[in-house]
């Protein structure tokens, strides 16, 4: 099993998105980054612990290649917005990737030049690459938030749709 660890806004929504993936075998949401030890929710939520919401995901290479978890990464959230995705704003909502190896960060770094080349994005890419430092899973209510909850207003205005951009766009790929 390998793993990956992506920041990409509210770790609610990549959760989701990733736990949906054939060879994505677990999934856990939490904090990475930061200059505290065992943060809680509630640093995270200042702004003020260097910590971003992420996940980190355990897969199997065989079934699924990091490249495509990269490709699903950037297309499901704002990677063009500095510390914030929608209405989340602040340094805990940022986008960066935290590879595990060298070739995961020279691969990231190919994927992002790609997409900036292409002009995919209207404006350049601000994920930032630093390798995986302590990760902290986040506390149990936050863990497959979105299957516990989709009848929440926040899961229905900015998951659902997330979600319906995955089952539009890589139906190949899903569960």
């Amino acid at each position: 099993m390998s793993h990956a660890t992506f920041a990409g806004g509210c770790f609610w929504c990549t959760e989701a998105v990733f736990l949906q993936l054939k060879g994505v075998e677990t999934v856990v949401s939490g904090y990475i980054g930061g200059t505290i030890e065992n943060p809680t929710y509630e640093q995270i939520c200042t702004g003020r612990t260097g910590h971003a919401e992420a996940i980190q995901i355990t897969f199997n290479e065989d079934l699924i290649s990091f490249e495509t978890l990269l490709e699903v990464f950037f297309a499901t959230h704002n990677p063009t917005t500095l510390n914030r995705q929608g209405a989340d704003v602040g340094t805990q909502y940022r986008s960066e990737i935290f590879y595990h190896s060298e070739k995961q960060k020279t691969l990231s770094e190919a994927y992002i030049r790609q997409l900036d080349e292409a002009k995919f994005f209207d404006s350049p890419i601000v994920t930032k690459l630093s390798p995986v430092s302590k990760f902290y899973p986040a506390e149990a209510y936050h863990q497959n938030y979105y299957q516990l909850n989709k009848e929440k207003s926040y899961c229905h205005y900015v998951i659902t749709p997330k979600m319906n951009t995955l089952s539009e766009s890589f139906s190949k790929l899903l569960k």
